[in-house]
C-alpha cells in the first residue's frame, strides 16, 4: 500500500493510509480546504457579534441604539437562531445573547 498523500511505501499496519502523521494533516487540509474558509468566514462574523453582545449588554438586560451596534461593527445577517415566544416578540440569538428590534431604531438586548 502507498502513502494517499505523498505515495511512498507505508511500512506498519495493513489498513494505514499514510506514511507519517504530516502527510495525514496535508491530505486532510486539501480535503477540506474550500468549506473550511467559508465557515471560518461565518464563524468569525458570529465570533464578533457575539463579542459586541456580550460587551454591551452587561446586567442581562440592556437598551441600546441599532447605530451603536453598526458603529462596533454588528452584522445583523449572521445569527444562530431565531426565537418567537407566546407574546409574538421575535428574538435573534447569537448562542446564549438575544437582540429584538425596537420602535424608532432601538434594540433590546437580553441573555438567555
Amino acid at each position: 500500500m502507498n502513502c494517499l498523500e505523498c505515495g511512498d511505501k507505508i511500512i506498519g499496519r495493513s489498513d494505514k493510509k499514510f506514511c507519517n502523521d504530516a502527510c495525514r494533516n496535508a491530505y486532510n487540509n486539501k480535503q477540506n480546504k474550500d468549506s473550511n474558509n467559508l465557515m471560518r468566514n461565518i464563524n468569525n462574523k458570529l465570533r464578533k457579534n457575539y463579542r459586541i453582545l456580550s460587551e454591551i449588554n452587561g446586567d442581562g438586560k440592556t437598551k441600546t441604539a441599532k447605530s451603536k451596534l453598526d458603529g462596533l461593527g454588528f452584522d445583523f445577517n449572521y445569527f444562530t437562531h431565531i426565537k418567537v415566544y407566546k407574546n409574538g416578540s421575535e428574538y435573534r440569538f447569537v448562542y446564549d445573547h438575544g437582540y429584538k428590534l425596537l420602535e424608532e431604531d432601538f434594540i433590546l438586548i437580553v441573555k438567555n
